[in-house]
């Protein structure tokens, strides 16, 4: 049996030979969790991912909440231990995964479909969602788990480039803070904390499920109430605040004693659902988000050599995520790299990409969709961002007539209109050089 699951697992990676976009169902479970669900017949295997709006940014005061409730739901639930959950999963060949994002809390379980192996895997996750226990050994290991990787992440370079980068472009807004927390906000988390953020986030009104598998349609919405009916319904997160606009430029350097200097530069970009997503996506793709053929890529890396990889991206969330542009270079040639990459900017938003740079963009990025629907694993991914933000039903049906759609000039007007170079923040993290002019 174990020989047969393990050999299932392997060909869940596989792609259909027939790419087919998938159509999405919707529906809501009796105790109001949303349901998003595309049938997959060709293996017999399912993927659910559990969803709720419960990322760090409804950390508050807490910082290290979010991740720390969520790491601590597979450490005990109902009457099995964190030894007796891994058996479980184990003996019936499921897989299950958490993680924590800005916006998001994220469950995850993949399973056979077979009636023996998936009943007792759902059950089981519905017990971790709704029966936590929340002990005080694991919640004492885990705070100091947390612990350690903190003071791992304090000598680390691109992290503490990171949270100064989203500390300077967010200022006092949730998005702010990263998930980790900090040293002080851990150390002072108590076993109340963990409960009343569980009672209050890890409700049915606040859970997004998404369900792709050899199941039909009556078989998913018995599996989403199971999962949901012992949630208690609650309410959904309060939206959070918009993020303010940058007022002015901002220089940051942290001292750091290594060969290299970590570079960000960026601001706040774009929400999800926004109008221009598609346009500033494609646009994106040919600045910095498309490798070694990207503007940012040929400017610093291949016609001068100043940095091994530099790319750009814009990073959409419940309110407006971060657009960011990264790059790693030996010290003595940071002031160099920040001048191409500002440099590449101010262009790109003057003049847009090339005809032939827009056309070959479109090319690559509706050629590799298909690949990118292709597996389980992939759907599943997109499903649930799907759900979590409540974006169209027909989204995967029309992403490629939304990409063909995007012209020169409109590509031209949303940077114009999103990106402010005036404004931007720069972050850098290295042994600082100081040029000699003589």
């Amino acid at each position: 049996m174990k020989n047969q699951i393990i050999l299932l697992l392997l060909l869940s990676n596989v792609s259909f030979s027939v790419v087919a976009i998938p159509t999405i169902q919707h529906w809501q479970t009796q105790t109001g969790a949303s349901v998003y669900f595309v049938p997959a017949p060709d293996l017999p295997m399912i993927d659910i991912e559990i969803t709720f709006d419960a990322g760090n940014a409804r950390d508050g005061d807490k910082l290290g909440i979010a991740d720390l409730t969520n790491d601590l739901l597979n450490e005990g639930a109902g009457d099995y231990t964190v030894d007796e959950i891994a058996e479980t999963l184990e003996n019936i060949g499921a897989e299950l995964s958490f993680s924590v994002s800005h916006d998001r809390a994220t469950i995850s379980l993949r399973s056979l479909t077979e009636e023996n192996l998936l009943q007792p895997a759902v059950n089981m996750l519905a017990i971790l969602l709704a029966q936590a226990n929340f002990n005080s050994t694991a919640f004492n290991r885990v705070k100091q788990q947390m612990i350690v990787a903190l003071e791992y992440q304090q000598q680390s370079p691109a992290t503490i480039a990171k949270k100064a980068f989203y500390k300077a472009i967010f200022t006092s807004h949730p998005y702010a803070n990263l998930k980790s927390g900090t040293l002080e906000s851990i150390q002072a988390l108590t076993y109340e904390d963990v409960q009343a953020f569980y009672k209050n986030y890890y409700v049915a009104k606040n859970m997004t499920i998404a369900m792709v598998g050899a199941i039909n349609r009556k078989q998913a919405e018995q599996l989403a109430e199971k999962i949901s009916v012992k949630l208690p319904a609650g309410e959904k997160a309060m939206l959070l605040p918009a993020v303010a606009a940058l007022t002015q430029a901002q220089e940051i350097h942290i001292d750091y004693p290594s060969t290299q200097t970590h570079i960000l530069i960026g601001q706040p970009g774009l929400a999800r659902g926004e109008a221009d997503y598609f346009v500033l996506y494609v646009g994106n793709y040919i600045l910095g988000g498309s490798g070694l053929v990207s503007q940012l890529s040929q400017e610093v890396r291949e016609k001068r050599g100043l940095s091994y990889s530099t790319y750009s991206y814009f990073f959409p969330r419940r309110v407006a995520g971060p657009f960011i542009v990264s790059a790693k270079t030996r010290n003595k040639q940071a002031e160099q790299a920040i001048e191409v990459v500002m440099e590449t900017l101010v262009k790109f938003v003057k003049n847009g990409p090339t005809e032939t740079e827009l056309n070959e963009a479109k090319q690559s990025i509706t050629g590799g969709f298909p690949l990118r629907i292709a597996e389980n694993s992939n759907i599943i991914a997109y499903l649930s961002i799907i759900g979590f933000y409540n974006l169209p039903l027909d989204y995967l049906h029309k992403f490629n007539d939304k990409i063909e759609a995007v012209t020169l000039e409109m590509i031209k007007k949303a940077f114009k209109t999103k990106l402010h170079l005036d404004k931007l923040v720069t972050v850098t993290v290295g042994k600082k050089i100081i040029q000699n002019d003589n």
